[in-house]
């Protein structure tokens, strides 16, 4: 079994994280396949070389030898369906359950962290996000609403729902977003944030990122130019 993984830019593609950070942490060999983000015109390169694997034109997707999957929450539950093994949904009933929920409510769902607090791994906008926490009250409730999920973990020293699983996975991008603008949480959310940026996989994701140097300004709604924000 040898998978290809097709994804975008480490810095900016919250979607592209989802799979690449399960892979990794499972253990789970694959080929990892960049395509460069860009101005994502329909007639566009990005567009061009996605197109021939996913008829939505978006990362990530998987191909498993003559088999295509694109969506990270598809991706999640095929790569959890072929290795069982790997505990990558829980074996509890209740918590399969609530892993399910909590990782579809992440892929679904808050839509204004989502729009206002883009992914920028490099970046430090945390002035931006203290200006944002202030005029918007809906992201404020999207925040509680995270806070909540992560602060109802089995306990305070294991993940969302127990061992880590396809949950985690999906709200380690979350996670990043937090660290760029400096979200407030509570006490027991930090420490799932501290948890998460200690894997090994979240941490090679980082430092991968910031060996991009990239700047696409799709996707920099805070930003001019690379130099400004950057992280010390």
């Amino acid at each position: 079994m040898s998978y290809q993984l097709f994804i975008g830019n480490k810095n900016y593609s919250t979607w592209s994280m989802r799979p690449w950070i399960l892979l990794k942490q499972a253990g789970i060999a694959f080929q990892e396949h960049w395509i460069q983000f860009d101005s994502f015109e329909p007639d566009s390169q990005f567009k061009t070389e996605i197109l021939k694997l996913n008829p939505t034109g978006k990362v990530p997707a998987l191909v498993d030898e003559d088999i295509i999957v694109w969506d990270s929450l598809a991706i999640a539950e095929y790569i959890a369906e072929q290795h069982p093994d790997k505990n990558l949904l829980p074996q509890d009933k209740k918590l399969r359950a609530r892993a399910r929920c909590i990782s579809a409510e992440m892929h679904s769902g808050f839509q204004n962290l989502r729009n206002l607090c883009p992914m920028n791994v490099e970046a430090d906008l945390s002035h931006i996000g203290k200006q944002l926490w202030a005029e918007h009250e809906q992201l404020r409730n999207e925040v509680a609403r995270i806070d909540q999920i992560w602060s109802e973990r089995p306990s305070e020293d294991q993940f969302l729902c127990g061992e880590f699983s396809i949950a985690d996975a999906f709200y380690a991008p979350v996670v990043m977003r937090f660290e760029c603008f400096d979200l407030p949480i509570s006490a027991s959310g930090k420490s799932y944030i501290d948890k998460i940026l200690s894997l090994p996989s979240v941490q090679q994701w980082i430092a991968e990122a910031k060996q991009e140097q990239m700047f696409v300004p799709f996707d920099e709604p805070y930003r001019q130019t690379r130099d400004e924000y950057l992280k010390k």
